[in-house]
């Protein structure tokens, strides 16, 4: 009966920290003018102990982080960029793989139309990472968010 315990702990503990990455963002700040381009920018906070697969890991098992931006209602969403990582060695790969650590912000560019007519512009984001240790890494995940601006 421990071990049984034992064991559903650290599946409870691994699950908790495969999602505690979390994603938000900005456009601008706060507020965008018809006709004008504003920076936006999605951000990915990995907490000590982990960090994610970069765009580009350099290694054939590791799956790469992808963000994907688009904008509704006629915005344009340009210029997404992926900053470099870090690379790192660890005990279960030969070769460095090229990861994320901490707050990571992948910056681009918003483009409301003159003629829009709304208030509010959103963009949805979505973040497809794989969370690891230094020993393990999880399934990936995906998480989505909305980000707003007021329009002038």
């Amino acid at each position: 009966m421990k071990k049984f315990l034992f064991v559903v702990l650290i599946l409870v503990f691994s699950c908790a920290a495969a999602s505690a990455q979390t994603v938000t963002g900005s456009i601008g700040k706060g507020t965008v003018e018809r006709g004008k381009t504003a920076r936006g920018s999605v951000v990915l906070n990995i907490p000590g102990g982990l960090h994610v697969n970069s765009s580009r890991p350099a290694s054939e098992f590791a799956i790469a982080t992808v963000v994907k931006v688009s904008g509704a209602s006629g915005i344009r969403v340009t210029g997404l960029t992926y900053p470099k990582g870090k690379n790192r060695k660890f005990a279960f790969s030969e070769n460095t793989i090229n990861v994320y650590e901490g707050r990571v912000s992948f910056p681009f560019t918003v483009t409301v139309p003159a003629s829009f007519k709304g208030k509010t512009i959103r963009v949805t984001a979505s973040v497809r990472y794989q969370a690891c240790t230094d020993e393990v890494c999880y399934p990936p995940k995906t998480k989505n968010i909305t980000l707003t601006a007021a329009v002038m």
